[in-house]
């Protein structure tokens, strides 16, 4: 499987962005904020921590609870910023490239916006199918992204990407620019190292 992980990291790195711009197809409906500030927010968890728990409804109907995986499945939250903005609508469609890779590391996705349930909606129908559960933490206003440390001033979440072991643990942090998406190879590496 790591040979194949390498290919998929290999190919997505060649290709860039045009191996999964989801959003040409809704480019006109893309609100572009311009650059911004690349990190606004100050972490509360630390690599070795227990993880936060959180509970919140997902865009498929369900409520999701961190804990429903503890003990099960290795867990990767990307936090992203907001719906129909450029980087964010193309870096989720990104995760399909390598779902199979999250498989073979017992590895579960939980996307996380503030924004609420019908505009997650709408856009992730816009994006195509997303293998994985995308949650809204729209009310209270970013309520588990302040408890990640990763609300910004302005009320959107950080670029951010926690890896969580199957005990609660974070093992993993990448607080990105939020200007642009973290590479896909870093997060194949950490999900590797949890084997």
């Amino acid at each position: 499987m790591k040979r194949t992980a390498i290919m998929m990291v290999i190919a997505f790195c060649f290709f860039g962005s045009n191996a999964y711009a989801a959003s040409d197809a809704f480019k006109d409906n893309i609100y572009n904020p311009g650059q911004l500030k690349p990190v606004d927010s100050v972490l509360k968890v630390k690599v070795g921590q227990k993880s936060p728990q959180f509970t919140l409804k997902a865009v498929s109907g369900k409520t999701i609870s961190l804990k429903d995986y503890q003990g099960k499945k290795n867990i990767v939250i990307s936090f992203v910023p907001a719906a129909w903005t450029p980087v964010c609508s193309d870096q989720w469609p990104g995760y399909n490239i390598i779902s199979d890779i999250f498989e073979s590391n017992n590895a579960v996705l939980l996307g996380i916006t503030v924004d609420n349930i019908p505009t997650l909606f709408s856009w992730t129908n816009q994006m195509g199918k997303l293998w994985f559960e995308v949650l809204s933490d729209f009310w209270p206003h970013g309520a588990v992204a302040a408890k990640f440390g990763v609300l910004r001033k302005d009320g959107v979440a950080e670029r951010a990407l926690f890896v969580i072991d199957k005990k609660g643990i974070v093992r993993y942090i990448d607080v990105h620019n939020i200007n642009q998406r973290p590479p896909l190879e870093d997060l194949v590496r950490e999900l590797e190292k949890l084997k």
